[in-house]
């Protein structure tokens, strides 16, 4: 009797393996169920990125029916998925677009460049900025769509400005020297640091740098450019007297960056542009804050505009593509209608041009005095020098994280940012 029972038990188990392998193999295959109209994302933010995206499904005005299925992650989850399933070979369970940030759209182009679809014929690369064509282009060809920019600006507070003397204009178009000159002044008096840093995330040097239109890397996107590298040592040298003056605070995560703001500690905030709903969350401030172009690095050709952040969305070159790339040309390729509303619904400042002219892109915010802060970010964008991201902007910061900390003891530039390009082309090899 037992041994039947086992025979039965087994054979159940054995014909539920096989139904479940079947239906499987099916939808990897796209012959199961799935709406042909239906096509997939990954992003993350769902008040950002992926409202964006919700956005672009409902003003979408194409002939062809389009439906979009977001799936929410975190960044490090979808650079996860994505490695892994690309560099299986097989596409299996990839979506058909995604989203990437602009510093790491690079390592993925050029690891798997068959991967990705060629949108060059759905875009005109000339009403985007030029720095963001350019991380999402590979051997001439266009793969990603430009979203939102990450274009810099140095937030201040007027109130405390005006305590110390200064005006908004004072800071308007400035150094990193004359801020650091100007910020001692309204430290002793006001008593309140400048800005705060965090040792271990060097977006300000990234900002510094590319003001001079400068990179960790050179223009093939692959060699390190850090010995000898102008920009970067004026960087590094800012960075340390910031701190030495003692007009730059540190903090070591982003909640600790907005409890400065929210505690008013703070005179000043150099940051992208994505900031802006984190400050303006502080209601109690309206009307003490203005927005100035990003101060410059003391070096030859350097301009006061920059960038921090900013990403891109990708199609992934399997069924569906054809319809995932109407959809982000008919949205965030082409209307200049769907860019108001992207505005003035959620707050986001993407990278086509011909909207700036919109109404939406003039509107005063009262905030922040009634700036049209939209319009001035837009401006601003359209003047950051482009650079070539390149594949490695996070393995080499990690090695210039420690080689900061060896300069802040004392360490001479020419020494660190020596031993720095030692490192990273022993590593990046």
């Amino acid at each position: 009797m037992k041994k039947i029972l086992f025979i039965l038990i087994a054979s159940i188990l054995v014909l539920a393996a096989c139904s479940s392998g079947s239906k499987e193999g099916k939808e990897s295959e796209g012959n199961g169920k799935k709406d042909p109209n239906t096509i997939t994302a990954w992003a993350w933010d769902p008040k950002f990125n992926i409202a964006a995206l919700k956005l672009a499904e409902e003003k979408y005005s194409g002939d062809e029916e389009i439906n979009l299925d977001i799936i929410e992650s975190g960044q490090p989850d979808i650079i996860s998925k994505l490695n892994t399933g690309l560099s299986s070979g097989t596409m299996k369970g990839m979506p058909n677009l995604v989203l990437i940030e602009d510093y790491r759209a690079q390592s993925f182009l050029q690891a798997y460049p068959d991967a990705f679809y060629d949108l060059s014929d759905y875009i005109n690369p000339d009403d985007f900025a030029k720095y963001k064509i350019e991380s999402a282009s590979l051997d001439g060809k266009i793969y990603g769509l430009p979203f939102d920019t990450g274009v810099a600006g140095l937030y201040v507070r007027t109130d405390m400005l005006e305590e110390a003397g200064f005006t908004v204009e004072d800071f308007t178009d400035i150094t990193w020297d004359e801020f650091i000159d100007m910020g001692k002044e309204v430290k002793e008096k006001t008593g309140k640091q400048m800005l705060t840093v965090d040792p271990n995330d060097l977006g300000t040097i990234r900002m510094m740098i590319q003001t001079a239109g400068e990179w960790y890397l050179k223009d093939d996107g692959t060699t390190p450019n850090l010995a000898g590298n102008e920009a970067m040592a004026d960087a590094f040298r800012v960075y340390k007297t910031m701190l030495d003056e003692g007009i730059a605070g540190i903090h070591s995560d982003f909640s600790q960056l907005l409890a400065t703001i929210g505690e008013e500690k703070v005179v000043t905030v150099a940051q992208g542009n994505w900031i802006t709903p984190s400050i303006t969350a502080e209601e109690e401030q309206s009307g003490k804050w203005a927005v100035v172009p990003i101060p410059r690095l003391n070096v030859p050709n350097a301009v006061n505009a920059s960038n921090l952040g900013g990403s891109s969305f990708y199609v992934l070159n399997i069924d569906g593509k054809e319809k995932a790339a109407e959809l982000l040309s008919n949205t965030f390729g082409s209307s200049e209608d769907f860019y108001q509303d992207l505005v003035s619904e959620i707050g986001a400042i993407g990278t086509y041009i011909p909207a700036a002219k919109g109404e939406a892109y003039k509107e005063k915010v009262e905030f922040f005095g009634g700036q049209e802060t939209v319009a001035d970010f837009s401006e601003w964008m359209e003047e950051i020098p482009g650079v070539n991201y390149g594949m490695h902007t996070y393995a080499i910061e990690d090695i210039l994280v420690a080689e900061m900390q060896n300069y802040l003891n004392g360490q001479d530039i020419k020494e660190v940012l020596d031993n720095a390009q030692k490192q990273a082309e022993a590593q990046l090899k």
